[in-house]
């Protein structure tokens, strides 16, 4: 009789075992990045570059972050049948969390030491996360095989999922923090050191003012220089038919600075003005530009006024 009920309770909890949810680990983003994995092994998050790292083994993960218009260039490296870095090359359609790439992979060699490389090449579908590429390079040593197996590796890869772009993450890996944004919002956020701020969600620039700050390297070495060179870099200003009203050196923030305004025409041959600041540093600068439709100027300029002088470096 006992044998019968421990035998049944058996039997119920395998039942009840089976019908429980089963735990999956959650994918882990570096942060700023749209794209994240569940990592394997003993992979860390990198404080070197962007992805995981186990650096006793000296496995890599690098994720790369890119715009959708980076997605052509890259598959046509990707597919050049001249590429011959690798050994044992394969080339295949490889479904992952978020959707479908391509898996290149194979071997090299880097001092002495032959290395297994995977690399996941996609492009984000549909609008919950917009213009996005990614390239994301596995590196295991073959004396890591053991842990980091062509399986292990596979699944890591097939964990990859995106995410919509964390501003406030983003915001926080910039060399400078913005205070006042009256009344701006942060549309973009580039890794390279800028953001770009708009007067709604929508992002259309063409009839609204909109700002651009960005730390940009280099700058003249001789205060003599700075006003040519201000006048140059407002050649990449986003107006096009640019005339230019004033220019006159200032303190910004105070720091040393140069102060453009112009005019000129929108993407539709719309009237616009513009501002650009220069705030000068040590072997780099501080770039901020506003550009608002005529009409609004005056009360566009002193919006960009407050945005640039609440702007501080880290």
């Amino acid at each position: 009789m006992y044998r019968r009920v421990f035998v049944s309770l058996l039997a119920a909890l395998a039942g009840l075992v089976s019908t429980l949810p089963i735990a999956r680990a959650e994918p882990v983003f570096p942060p700023g990045l749209r794209i994240g994995l569940e990592p394997a092994g003993d992979l860390k998050l990198s404080t070197r570059f962007p992805g995981f790292e186990d650096s006793e083994r000296k496995v890599v993960v690098v994720i790369l972050d890119l715009p959708a218009s980076a997605y052509r260039e890259l598959e046509t490296a990707a597919f050049d049948t001249t590429q011959n870095n690798l050994q044992q090359l394969k080339r295949e359609s490889f479904p992952f969390g978020s959707g479908i790439g391509f898996l290149i992979s194979g071997t090299t060699q880097q001092n002495d030491v032959t290395v297994h490389r995977w690399s996941l090449l996609a492009m984000a579908v549909g609008e919950s996360v917009p213009n996005l590429t990614t390239l994301v390079n596995v590196e295991v040593p073959e004396t890591a095989l053991s842990v980091y197996s062509d399986a292990v590796v596979r699944k890591l890869l097939a964990s990859v999922t995106f995410r919509p772009a964390p501003i406030a993450e983003q915001l926080g890996l910039l060399p400078f923090k913005l205070g006042d944004l009256s009344g701006f919002q942060v549309a973009q956020v580039s890794p390279a050191g800028s953001v770009i701020l708009a007067d709604g969600p929508s992002g259309n620039n063409e009839r609204q003012p909109f700002m651009i700050v960005s730390i940009e390297r280099g700058g003249p070495a001789e205060t003599a220089d700075r006003g040519q060179f201000a006048r140059n870099l407002l050649a990449s200003a986003p107006v096009r038919d640019l005339a230019m009203q004033s220019a006159e050196a200032m303190r910004i923030g105070g720091a040393p600075g140069h102060e453009i305004r112009a005019n000129g025409k929108g993407p539709a041959g719309d009237p616009v003005s513009l501002v650009q600041w220069l705030r000068f540093g040590s072997g780099a600068f501080l770039r901020v530009t506003g550009v608002s439709p005529a009409e609004k100027w005056d009360q566009s300029f002193t919006r960009f006024r407050t945005v640039r002088d609440g702007i501080l470096m880290r």
